[in-house]
């Protein structure tokens, strides 16, 4: 009955495939994803290709998660931490947090870790100078991220299988100018550059490397590249003009806002 250009808009794409595939279609039926003119993803690479040529879309295309930079800024606070993560647990990132964390806090006893989030087991062997937050409501998250010399990301397994998923954690610590080490994914250079814009860490020897070798002026930098990339293509606002372009898209190929 729509009479306008009909899109539908998917924040968990690897989970709506992997639904399809069981042919558990509890909000979407295959036979209608080439009926939307359009196909909004959370995710983008190869995904889009595969939502095009084996369920008939007309048009996918990735619509990211975005931060809200009136939220999320850089604040001069002192630094409680060498490195924090925030996150619920799950049994699938855990080994993450494990490695790229937990075991590089045991390597610097005299600098300051942190976890926020729920759900955690209690009785987990945490290293001594591994701070445990259970509940960090969403007002403190930008005071979270700038009391951090470095911020940890980890990927949902689905989201690394993937790829192309970057979550809105990662544009709200980046936006706050908090230099990022993040587990790595196909596709995560297409959202900020390695090196320049992020860290990436394989392992704990990798994070240890971080700490030790770079300088506090280059370490700052980091941030600020990341944050000028985020404000650039990744708030609300330029998700917004890439609605408008993909609408145009629909409605006339050759015409772009």
């Amino acid at each position: 009955t729509a009479t306008g250009v009909t899109a539908f808009y998917d924040i968990d794409t690897p989970v709506t495939l992997a639904k399809l595939e069981r042919e558990d279609y509890e909000y979407l039926d295959p036979e209608i994803i080439s009926k939307y003119d359009l196909y909004l993803s959370f995710s983008g690479g190869p995904i889009l290709k595969h939502l095009e040529e084996h369920y008939g879309s007309p048009m996918a295309r990735a619509l990211y998660c975005s931060v809200d930079p009136d939220l999320y800024f850089p604040e001069d606070r002192e630094k409680q931490w060498k490195m924090g993560y925030l996150g619920t647990y799950s049994d699938d990132r855990q080994p993450t947090v494990e490695e790229l964390l937990n075991k590089p806090a045991a390597q610097f006893p005299s600098e300051k870790f942190v976890v926020a989030g729920p759900q955690y087991p209690e009785n987990y062997n945490w290293s001594k100078n591994v701070e445990r937050i259970n509940h960090l409501p969403p007002a403190e998250h930008r005071k979270f991220y700038n009391s951090q010399e470095f911020t940890l990301n980890v990927t949902r397994q689905d989201m690394i299988k993937a790829g192309y998923s970057p979550s809105v954690r990662l544009f709200e610590a980046a936006a706050c100018g908090v230099p990022i080490i993040s587990d790595y994914w196909d596709g995560i250079h297409s959202i900020f550059e390695q090196g320049k814009e992020i860290l990436i860490a394989r392992d704990t020897s990798e994070v240890e490397k971080y700490f030790r070798n770079i300088p506090e002026k280059e370490r700052k930098q980091i941030g600020e590249n990341a944050r000028q990339k985020v404000m650039q293509s990744h708030t609300a606002k330029a998700r917004a003009k890439e609605l408008v372009n993909y609408v145009k898209e629909v409605r006339q190929p050759s015409e772009k806002v």
